[in-house]
């Protein structure tokens, strides 16, 4: 079975300081900090800023948004100054703030791309939520936007930080699952409101796949350590009203990668109960299900239950993050622009075969 001093060789302190000592803050009072603007004060982005609250490398200390009231609320909410508030016609300005390392942009995925090349070109780090943009072409023209400006880029892939994919992930390194075979990615729930962003296409740039099949298609990457170099895909819809044109209601894909191992995926915004990651090898088989939700991820291998700590993935996430900008800390699973162009590429490619039936080749 695996055990916590496995799963400790793995991560860092200050993720697992988050679970066992909230408040070691103390025992590196030198540490820089990564001083922070979240940009759309929207679900997501309040989430973010909550689990900041516990964070020890890593501070909010600006907003940028199209609505003064959400402003407003924040800055009394979480202590934000005036002059760290922006809007979305003169945030180039954060360029002259000395007090803002990083902008964390979650605005709806169309609105990505122009984001954060303008906040390259002010001179600020970017996170960026992900999909990092609607397709690989814009995601390429983001890196190397942020190249030029000389800033990093990363992606809000919070599970690359979660204890429980990171113990996985050490035992598929370390052999315990023998050659990988397969895996299965279910990612899926039923969508509400049919007025929200995710249901434009102008604003989403896709449906599920863009939003919830990401999970599976990144998921496939890093559980089985392998590149896919072919694709095959099939759509169903049966909500042609509420799912338009542009947004996919329902895919079926497949992924072929170089070892021989292939994957077998499910992305809907018509199912519920749908979120299991399960790698399966030559010698033993892992399961998360939960895999991609808020939390807590659970998980069993072959060797029994998971133990794993329980921990806030956004506070993690920002920790840990913040020693990438500001320590150079290589993370297990990378978190760039670059990761985020594989995700796309492989996203432009399922929706190519599934357009046409044929299967899509993907370059090595």
């Amino acid at each position: 079975m695996t055990t916590r001093r496995s799963f400790i060789r793995q991560m860092s302190v200050s993720a697992l300081s988050l679970s066992v000592l909230p408040s070691i803050a103390w025992a590196f009072p030198d540490a820089p900090v990564l001083r922070v603007a979240i940009m759309g004060l929207g679900s997501y982005g309040t989430r973010v800023a909550e689990a900041m609250r516990a964070c020890t490398r890593a501070r909010l200390v600006g907003v940028i948004s199209g609505t003064p009231t959400k402003v407003r609320v924040w800055q009394e909410r979480y202590g934000i100054p005036a002059k760290n508030c922006y809007d979305y016609g003169n945030y180039d300005q954060i360029k002259n703030n000395r007090d803002i390392d990083a902008v964390y942009v979650i605005t709806p995925n169309a609105l990505h791309h122009d984001a954060v090349i303008r906040v390259a070109k002010a001179g600020k780090h970017v996170i960026c939520e992900k999909p990092m943009a609607v397709n690989a072409r814009q995601g390429q023209e983001m890196v190397d936007a942020c190249k030029a400006a000389g800033v990093q880029l990363l992606v809000g892939y919070r599970m690359h930080f979660e204890p429980h994919t990171l113990e996985v992930i050490r035992m598929r390194k370390e052999g315990a699952f023998g050659p990988i075979r397969f895996f299965q990615g279910l990612s899926g729930f039923i969508i509400g409101d049919p007025t929200q962003w995710r249901l434009n296409p102008a604003l989403s740039g896709g449906g599920a796949m863009m939003d919830i099949g990401i999970y599976s298609i990144n998921g496939s990457r890093y559980m089985t350590g392998e590149e896919p170099v072919w694709v095959t895909a099939q759509e169903t819809k049966t909500d042609p009203v509420k799912f338009i044109k542009g947004i996919d209601e329902t895919i079926q894909f497949q992924l072929g990668f170089p070892s021989g191992a292939v994957a077998s995926c499910l992305s809907t915004y018509n199912a519920n109960n749908l979120d299991r990651f399960f790698l399966d090898g030559a010698q033993g088989f892992a399961e998360l299900l939960p895999a991609t939700g808020y939390g807590p991820i659970q998980g069993r291998t072959h060797l029994g239950e998971l133990q794993a700590p329980i921990v806030t993935h956004q506070t993690v996430q920002m920790d840990e993050m913040a020693q990438i900008l500001l320590e150079g800390k290589q993370p297990v699973v990378p978190v760039d622009g670059r990761e985020a162009v594989k995700d796309l590429t492989i996203i432009d490619a399922i929706y190519k075969a599934a357009r046409t039936g044929q299967r899509v080749d993907l370059q090595a």
